[in-house]
């Protein structure tokens, strides 16, 4: 980080005096300062403005030091927090590291020994910019036009991948409906040696049993009813390219045992032929299925399920990645007002966060059309909270999946809090009032019932 770019701190402390020595000596260096005498007054200032670095003293009236990190860390969890305390409090402070500060100084304290801590942990914080910035560069390389993402576990995702597109190991990808596993395969299968050769996919749940076999293996004149003209199977047609089995699971159990047959011989024998035809396939197979739940009620074999988990993805739910939200968002955006010719350019702030506080069952493909939605509704160029459909801003009673006391009562504490931040347009300071409660108070509960 770099001093020109005014960087903005934020000092807490119910003394008006170390305020003011701390203002005096961190603008004197160039830093962009704002002070609070008050934990509930820092929060506000926070939820308005980001700060790069805060630095608050340990025991306040109110909200403490050590709940004022807490709270700071919900809004933005990467924030340097530095902890003041008098020197009889070391203890104290050396605690609160534990807990998650990333430095102390101690009252009365001297000038260079903050600067020296507030430079560290700037620096530090630059240098995980630029880590963070060399997993987006690994991620735009393996990344298509289609799956968007940079958080750590699809950058963890994107560097298995880089491992294994040169192998032909089969691939295993599990995961959700909707979190896109026929786009890891597509990456997969574009960025490796069989890039040139064909892609192709078949949905096992979407045939019945009696054609699945003609359409993975192909059959002969005159095999069956109808066979007019030989035809290729799906493995015939794509010999030296990837073969994708979506809904492995759903595949049944006479099927199961031809494919691991073709597994183990790379031999397919067309219907109404008696002659094999060797085929070089990389197997791929997805599911959102529990395989080993299946195997163990003999609904899946074992042997095939061992010959496919030879690399296996896990694909996260979108509620796993919601720091990916805002650019997926921007994507979908961008690709639906081409399509639909409208001027929609964003999303504002407050449409934003619910976007981010929503549970998105469907995952991606589900944010894919409420998106498409929202940008066909839109009035003007931002899609706004009034474009979302009513379960995003205002949570159904169906939404409620609490069975104890506790459960339910969160359930309908999220409801309400979502309710009025619908209502006055993502305005914390105007719910908090209308629910009868302080700022601080509507923080705590936000971060207990997970609203972002």
């Amino acid at each position: 980080m770099k001093k020109n770019k005014k960087i903005r701190v934020l000092v807490v402390d119910d003394e008006i005096d170390i305020c003011r020595a701390l203002e005096f000596l961190l603008i004197k260096e160039g830093y962009d300062v704002m002070s609070a005498n008050e934990g509930e007054r820092a929060l506000e200032l926070y939820s308005k403005r980001r700060f790069e670095i805060v630095i608050t003293d340990l025991k306040m009236p109110g909200i403490s030091g050590l709940e004022l990190m807490k709270e700071i860390r919900a809004l933005s969890s990467s924030v340097p927090v530095i902890i003041m305390t008098a020197f009889a409090s070391v203890e104290n402070a050396v605690e609160a590291m534990k807990l998650g500060a990333s430095d102390y100084i101690v009252k009365p304290f001297i000038n260079d020994d903050v600067m020296m801590t507030v430079k560290r942990l700037l620096r530090q914080v630059s240098l995980e910019d630029e880590n963070r910035t060399l997993r987006l560069q690994l991620s735009s390389r393996m990344a298509s036009d289609e799956f968007i993402g940079a958080s750590p576990l699809i950058s963890a995702i994107f560097e298995e991948v880089e491992k294994v597109v040169p192998t032909k190991s089969n691939i295993l990808i599990l995961g959700e409906s909707g979190t896109g596993k026929s786009l890891i395969a597509e990456l997969i299968h574009r960025n490796s040696p069989r890039r040139d050769m064909p892609l192709l996919s078949l949905n096992c749940s979407a045939i019945p049993e009696t054609l699945l076999e003609s359409e993975l293996f192909g059959y002969r004149k005159g095999a069956f009813t109808g066979a007019n003209s030989d035809r290729k199977g799906l493995f015939e047609a794509c010999d030296g390219g990837t073969l994708l089995l979506d809904e492995i699971g759903d595949m049944p159990l006479t099927t199961q045992a031809k494919l691991l047959k073709v597994i183990e011989s790379g031999e397919i024998t067309p219907l109404g032929d008696t002659s094999p035809i060797y085929v070089d396939v990389r197997l791929i197979a997805a599911t959102n299925k529990d395989l080993q739940s299946l195997v163990k009620d003999n609904r899946f074999r074992e042997d095939l399920y061992y010959r496919l988990d030879v690399i296996q993805f896990t694909m996260p739910s979108l509620r796993e990645r919601r720091e990916d939200i805002p650019a997926l968002a921007a994507h979908f955006v961008s690709r639906f007002s081409k399509l639909h010719g409208k001027d929609v350019t964003g999303v504002d702030e407050d449409a934003m966060d619910l976007l981010a506080g929503y549970s998105w069952g469907g995952n991606v493909r589900e944010l894919m059309n409420v998106i498409e939605r929202a940008v066909v509704l839109a009035m003007g160029s931002t899609i706004s909270p009034r474009d979302l459909p009513e379960r995003i801003t205002i949570p159904s009673a169906g939404d409620v999946t609490g069975t104890c006391l506790k459960d339910l009562v969160g359930d309908f504490e999220r409801k309400q809090i979502l309710s009025k931040m619908s209502k006055h347009n993502g305005n914390k300071e105007d719910a908090a009032r209308d629910l009868g409660i302080d700022l601080a108070t509507l923080y705590r509960k936000m971060k207990k019932l997970g609203i972002k």
